[in-house]
């Protein structure tokens, strides 16, 4: 009897066995899908949160450990696609689960970059715009930021497209966040760093598009999370992930002699998934100079580039996954301009190869713990082209530089993050980043740019550190409120501008060895959202961002014609206090309809100061200095009208004012340059594996100013300012059997000629058509 009971008691006492839960998760093609989040929870009213989860491995395929009695609820979640969730009962949980991922509405969206985790759009209480697989397939354009113009609030710093755009004005801008050719935008790549880390730019070719699983973009400041950079928001650009057996082949040719090639190959083998892209692409180019105003000096720019890369990611056990990544890129440009005297062309060429690699642990406390570490080596060479007054105008060009700019640069972060209930999601991270650079620079003689009379190298080394955290409470059932802070410090040193004359080799006046210089930033934020019910919320937003100097700004000088800029060692950063508030509708299932206010003010902008004057010869220098104030009204709309037709529209009115500028207090009140008051974009698609694919694409950009002074009129103009512009898109592809599209596009169906610039007149890209095949073998 004694025995009996004793044997009772230990039963009773003894844990429950764990069920395994087990699937596979899937998109809506059927191609599997890694790195899924997958959650097992007990429902209400227990407040326990998750009971187990895991990370769907390269094969798609998940399993974990269920030891609470009763039912339970799966939930999925993986960037690009709706939440997917569903009650097990008790005998079902040990069936196999076939998750089959859907295309949603932009507030179902599972978004990884707003928060560093997995949320839905609709529960972020920030402004996200996300570019699906479908969306980038669908656009002609060939070069990323092509691609992401459907965003009105995305522009580079003019409205040149990278296909014939120097590197170093390729910076982005979310919402006319201090246009420059510094991005005051944090650009990432699977969530590394994809800035330039000598100046802050973005090689937009660099990006391997056919292969981009998808394009998630949030407006407003984030350095509470991300630190510098992104102090006008985060674009982050989510490759394909490894899928079995599959062999992706494009090949197209377009007008202006213009081949280009990609491909991806990869295959999963249980706890291993490798996939390796490329793609190349060259052109004969355009002229960018007005037509009017050509000269002997100026004929096509040009481009060509090519991008190769490897990742591999490990399972290694249910609870931990291992990555790596590297690729390799090039690039070489003909700038449109050659000198006249031995007919060298203005042309500049990359060569960057990049690492990373990283694990992500799931902890016994159901804990997520991430690290990465990345690197960065990059080599840049350009030369200028001086082209002086002469009759007839831009009739004679020398050159007047020639460069090369090493640099390498090395980071990581460290990233936990748990669940406290159901009702907390707390995050920590530390990440830092050391960047050395030298602009090594061989300066021409002024008669006929052939013989080196100087020899400078600028540049030195920076260091970044920074520590943040962030807190997502959902009190009320229908109230989510986000706390975040970060603080960054940075130290810049071995900073250096050396001059000698040639071949004499005594140094220059210029001469110069730079005190080192610290400097720290804190970044909090606080934002909220409302449901109101199941058709409104409401949400709002305050805090605080800023951008640390690059090392080009600290370091570099340059010149344009007869104006000369030159470096400071002693810049700090620009800081930025803002918020927003939104309302989003979704009146219908497949409706999203979004409205959001913006105020954003930013002191201390970087600016280049007149400090003299002789003759035609200006000297300036780049400056903390002043106040500028960026407002306005953004509006999205997104309606899946049918599982095949798909329509997007957005505007966005931007109010860019200089508020406070002691140098040339003229110029308060006047416009930022290169920021227009209008910006809109529709976007029409329309999926038939039966007929054909189709997708119109139709974008406006107002009137916009090329200088400070808001005065500079184009030719054949009357008011100040460059002139408004439409452009309309348009693609086709159909289906030939199972693995073969054939496709066309045009970017700028109507040919519209549009300026960029004055002084001289410079034009975007004229009509581009393409045509080509994709083949797709999976399975096989």
């Amino acid at each position: 009897m004694i025995a009996w009971l004793v044997t009772s008691l230990l039963l009773v006492a003894a844990p429950r066995p764990a069920d395994v839960v087990s699937g596979v998760v899937r998109d809506p093609a059927g191609a599997t899908v890694a790195g899924a989040v997958v959650v097992a929870t007990v429902p209400a009213p227990s407040d326990a949160g998750p009971d187990a989860q895991t990370v769907s491995g390269p094969d798609g395929r998940f399993s974990l450990d269920v030891s609470a009695p009763g039912p339970i609820v799966v939930t999925v979640r993986a960037g690009g696609f709706a939440e997917y969730v569903r009650t097990l009962s008790e005998s079902e949980r040990t069936q196999r689960l076939d998750v089959m991922l859907s295309l949603a509405p932009l507030s179902e969206t599972i978004t990884v970059t707003s928060t560093r985790g997995e949320q839905r759009a609709g529960d972020v209480p920030a402004s996200i715009n996300v570019l699906s697989g479908e969306q980038i397939r669908l656009s002609p354009a060939v070069v990323a930021d092509d691609v992401l113009r459907q965003v009105p609030t995305f522009s580079l710093f003019r409205r040149s497209s990278s296909l014939s755009s120097h590197p170093t004005t390729q910076g982005v801008s979310l919402r006319g966040i201090g246009p420059s050719g510094v991005s005051r935008t944090l650009v990432l790549m699977d969530g590394i760093p994809f800035n330039d880390p000598f100046g802050g730019w973005v090689y937009w070719t660099r990006v391997p598009l056919a292969s981009v699983d998808r394009v998630e973009l949030v407006d407003g400041a984030n350095s509470s999370l991300y630190g510098s950079y992104a102090m006008g928001g985060v674009v982050n650009i989510l490759g394909s992930r490894p899928a079995r057996r599959t062999l992706e082949l494009g090949a197209q040719y377009g007008n202006l002699a213009s081949p280009k090639g990609d491909f991806f190959a990869s295959n999963t083998w249980s706890r291993v998934g490798v996939a390796v892209e490329g793609s190349a692409f060259g052109t004969d180019g355009f002229p960018i100079v007005a037509e009017s105003e050509r000269g002997k000096v100026d004929n096509n720019a040009t481009v060509n580039f090519a991008n190769l890369s490897a990742k591999g990611d490990y399972q290694a056990t249910p609870r931990m996954n291992v990555f790596a990544r590297g690729g390799y890129f090039r690039e070489n440009r003909d700038n449109g301009k050659m000198s006249t005297i031995d007919g060298t062309e203005e042309a500049n060429r990359t060569r960057w190869t990049s690492a990373s690699g990283g694990v992500r642990m799931l902890l016994p406390d159901q804990s997520d713990l991430q690290a990465r570490v990345y690197s960065d080596f990059e080599t840049f060479h350009s030369n200028f082209l001086a082209v002086p007054a002469a009759t007839p105008p831009r009739s004679i060009g020398r050159m007047t530089l020639n460069q090369r700019v090493p640099t390498t640069g090395v980071g990581g972060v460290v990233q936990w993050g748990r669940a406290f209930g159901a009702r907390n999601d707390f995050q920590a991270g530390l990440d830092w980043r050391w960047v050395d650079g030298e602009s090594q620079e061989e300066g021409l003689d002024p008669v006929k740019g052939q013989t080196v009379i100087l020899q400078r190298q600028s540049g030195g080394t920076q260091r970044s550190v920074g520590a943040f955290v962030q807190d997502v409470m959902r009190p009320l059932g229908n109230l989510t409120v986000t706390l975040s802070a970060r603080v960054d410090d940075w130290r810049n040193y071995n900073g250096h501008n050396l001059e000698t004359n040639v071949p004499s080799g005594t140094p220059t006046a210029n001469n110069t060895l730079f005190p080192d210089r610290s400097d720290t930033a804190v970044s909090p934020r606080v934002a909220a959202l409302y449901r109101v019910n199941n058709v409104i919320s409401v949400w709002g937003d305050a805090g605080g961002g800023f951008r640390a100097p690059t090392l080009n700004e600290l370091y570099r000088q340059f010149r344009v014609g007869t104006t000369l800029t030159l470096a400071n060692d002693q810049l700090g950063p620009e800081r930025l206090h803002g918020g927003e508030a939104g309302v989003t509708l979704r009146p219908l299932a497949n409706l999203t309809v979004r409205s959001t206010w913006f105020d954003n003010r930013v002191t201390n902008p970087v600016a280049n100061v007149t400090i003299s004057t002789v003759g035609t010869a200006v000297t300036q220098q780049r400056q903390n200095l002043g106040r500028t104030r960026i407002w306005g009204l953004q509006n999205d709309a997104d309606y899946r009208v049918t599982s095949s037709v798909h329509v997007t529209g957005a505007y966005v009115y931007m109010h860019a004012t200089v508020e406070e500028f002691e140098a040339n207090p003229a110029l308060v009140g006047n416009t930022l340059p290169q920021v227009p008051r209008h910006r809109g974009s529709l976007q029409f698609s329309y999926i038939s594996q039966k007929y054909a694919n189709v997708g119109i694409g139709l974008q406006f950009v107002g009137r916009q100013f090329d200088d400070d002074q808001n005065v500079r009129v184009v030719p054949g103009e009357t008011a100040p300012g460059l002139p408004g512009y439409t452009s309309v898109d348009l693609s086709l592809s159909r289906g030939v059997g199972h693995d073969v599209d054939l496709f066309a596009g045009v970017q700028n169906v109507f040919n519209t000629e549009y300026i960029v610039g004055t002084l001289p007149t410079t034009i975007g890209s004229p009509r581009l058509f393409n045509a080509g095949v994709r083949i797709r073998l999976a399975g096989r």
